[in-house]
């Protein structure tokens, strides 16, 4: 089994043999480290991208707005998740984004991850009937793990979660009321042991 260093390693070797900048390599490498740490063809995709590559073009995209269409060509998920990363503190802003036409969105899902961590918010990315939950790049959460990725993404879109909750209040105030059995009450011998209490100085 592989471990983790080497898929780092490798993947960012073979994207500057692709043609990209050592910069934008060891992103790369980072994130197929990502998906492979969460269960998640990155190995395959990120091969079976670079082997398209080869014969196609795709498409680079600098600014992101928040409706964003491809042209004739699909964009390129690498550029686009770079992009974005140095970008998500003014796409936070947008609330939700949208995106036609990604070429192996799933090389896009590990950018997103770590964008959920910059920005201390879920992201909910949705790619037609799948959908996935970063989650502040500790986990991905999806309804898709053991099904094939697509190729291409013709329709996506990038919600951003407010941070509520995840439990009732009479949950929460009952939990807390239980847990109150637990207080120990103030007596006259925990005061006088209390830090900053004794009656000597020993200065």
């Amino acid at each position: 089994m592989k471990s983790l260093s080497e898929i780092e390693t490798t993947s960012k070797r073979a994207s500057r043999a692709i043609g990209f900048s050592w910069g934008i390599s060891e992103e790369v490498g980072k994130s197929v480290r990502l998906l492979e740490l969460f269960g998640y063809p990155g190995i395959k995709n990120l091969n079976h991208y670079f082997q398209s590559k080869k014969k196609e073009s795709y498409q680079n995209i600098k600014l992101i707005k928040q409706i964003n269409k491809s042209d004739q060509k699909l964009y390129c998920p690498i550029t686009l998740g770079v992009s974005f990363l140095d970008q998500i503190k003014k796409i936070e802003s947008f609330e939700k984004c949208l995106f036609q036409g990604i070429a192996y969105p799933i090389l896009f899902l590990p950018f997103l991850s770590r964008c959920s961590e910059i920005i201390g918010k879920k992201i909910l990315f949705e790619i037609e009937e799948n959908k996935f939950l970063l989650n502040f790049n500790i986990s991905i959460s999806s309804n898709n793990f053991q099904k094939e990725f697509p190729i291409k993404a013709n329709n996506t879109e990038i919600r951003f979660l407010e941070n509520k909750d995840g439990f009732s209040d009479i949950d929460w105030k009952n939990l807390y009321k239980l847990s109150e059995e637990t207080f120990v009450e103030e007596t006259d011998s925990l005061k006088q042991g209390a830090a900053g209490a004794g009656l000597t100085d020993n200065d």
